[in-house]
């Protein structure tokens, strides 16, 4: 509660030299499971959104989530790409199979990715997606980097669902690469033109990693086109390490070093820490196991100054979020792992992003470096992400706040411990420093220590207008 005067609390909880803010609300994260949900927590989140990448079913995926018993709240946007593999190449979507899996699914026959549509598969693929948001999808998933034959007409349909729904697109560029044609500068041209033709909130996904060295370019053209009143939000990590499935088709562009500034070494097998040499070895590892985690290093923040700059670009971009991009836990064999171990095991690998996203950002750029101010920095994690949400689920109006008549979701962290521990060697590790995290009322940290008996997470869906 809050207010003046208040009676005395079930549990009172000591905050004195504490800060006490708003949950972080995640608008991008792929983990969507238990052992997902608890090392979020540990990251000061309540709330994790699969937005890029979505769902299909919608329904069917709420289901699910339902019966798993979530700790932090939870919510779907309408996956277009699942549409697409499913109208072009018949692809099954029966529910079963999770927004990981049906990612990876479909290699063997790319007319998914690399085709355009015909009028009548267009108009199939929209009846997919409003099917999504009929059954309560917040949003719609775009990850057109992964299926760049989405042509034109394609995506104006899909925005102009978008606009009807009065729901934002989470858009995956088309194309990241430093050169065009076919360019990062092209892709956003193309994005801020579909907002404006269309009037769909067109929300911009990780900044950071498709913009790879044009970060400066892209921040300033869409700092230009939300001053003439275009409705385009954005989000960043804040890592140089980006992560998604080998079988992504950008890789196998016979450009990609020239396209992207870096070489077949840069990717890295999650399960195993290997490294390719040629294209032709990324192939054949492609050919076994598409749908195994792999991280790409896409920015040397460490030894290259420049590279650091362009990362402060996107992460500290104003009135841009903070979202992880996390990805799932996986076993020694790439397999998802799904259990409720914990602590988690050493064996487990994921990303660091996938631990450590916000208490790395209030390490380093709040604590140490004083480049974002504190005030600043949790309307980043917390107020900016309800806002961008809550036009189409009025939930989020009682999310990235505290006052009257709002969600009990709530952190409290020490900011003189706050920090992000997994690296790349070891990425299983908590972070540290959130002394309580409350999940609608419920404790789920207490004095650093996580309660595996709790499940108080909620669905949010989109609601009619």
């Amino acid at each position: 509660m809050i207010g003046q005067n208040l009676p005395a609390g079930v549990r009172e909880i000591d905050a004195a030299g504490l800060v006490v803010a708003p949950g972080f609300i995640d608008l991008h994260a792929h983990g969507q499971s238990i052992p997902a949900d608890r090392m979020q927590a540990f990251d000061g989140v309540t709330t994790a959104l699969e937005l890029e990448l979505g769902a299909l079913p919608v329904g069917a995926w709420y289901e699910e989530q339902s019966k798993s018993g979530r700790i932090l709240n939870y919510g779907t946007a309408a996956a277009w790409m699942f549409a697409r593999k499913a109208v072009m190449i018949g692809l099954e979507l029966d529910g079963k199979s999770t927004p990981m899996e049906l990612m990876g699914a479909g290699v063997d026959d790319m007319r998914w990715s690399s085709d355009t549509a015909a009028d009548e598969q267009v108009d199939q693929i929209v009846a997919l997606v409003r099917e999504g948001l009929d059954q309560g999808a917040i949003g719609i998933g775009i990850p057109n980097g992964y299926a760049p034959g989405g042509g034109v007409k394609e995506m104006t349909a899909i925005c102009e669902l978008a606009a009807q729904y009065g729901t934002p697109t989470f858009t995956h560029i088309p194309y990241a690469s430093n050169i065009d044609p076919m360019s990062s500068i092209e892709s956003y041209v193309r994005l801020i033109g579909l907002a404006g033709a269309t009037c769909a909130h067109m929300h911009i996904c990780h900044l950071n990693s498709t913009s790879l060295q044009e970060v400066e370019h892209a921040a300033d053209l869409i700092r230009k086109a939300q001053e003439q009143g275009l409705p385009i939000t954005t989000e960043a990590y804040p890592y140089g390490t980006g992560s998604t499935v080998i079988s992504a088709s950008f890789f196998m562009d016979p450009d990609f070093p020239e396209r992207t500034g870096t070489d077949y070494r840069s990717i890295q097998v999650v399960s195993t820490g290997k490294r390719f040499d040629s294209r032709e070895e990324l192939a054949a590892a492609r050919a076994k196991d598409p749908k195994a985690l792999i991280l790409w290093h896409f920015l040397d923040t460490e030894q290259n100054p420049r590279d650091r700059e362009l990362l402060d670009i996107s992460v500290m971009y104003p009135g841009g979020a903070i979202a992880s991009d996390a990805v799932p836990w996986s076993n020694p064999d790439g397999s998802i792992y799904a259990g409720d171990e914990w602590p988690l095991g050493s064996d487990k690998t994921s990303h660091p992003r996938s631990s450590g996203t916000y208490t790395r950002f209030l390490r380093e750029w709040v604590r140490e470096r004083n480049a974002v101010p504190l005030m600043e920095a949790i309307a980043k994690c917390s107020l900016i992400p309800a806002q961008i949400m809550e036009g189409c689920a009025p939930q989020f109006r009682r999310k990235g706040r505290l006052q009257e008549g709002c969600d009990a979701d709530i952190v409290v962290f020490d900011l003189e411990a706050v920090s992000d521990r997994a690296s790349f060697e070891q990425m299983y590790l908590p972070a540290e420093g959130m002394v309580h995290v409350l999940v609608n009322g419920r404790s789920v940290i207490s004095n650093g220590q996580l309660d595996t008996s709790v499940a108080p997470g909620r669905p949010i869906m989109r609601e009619e207008r």
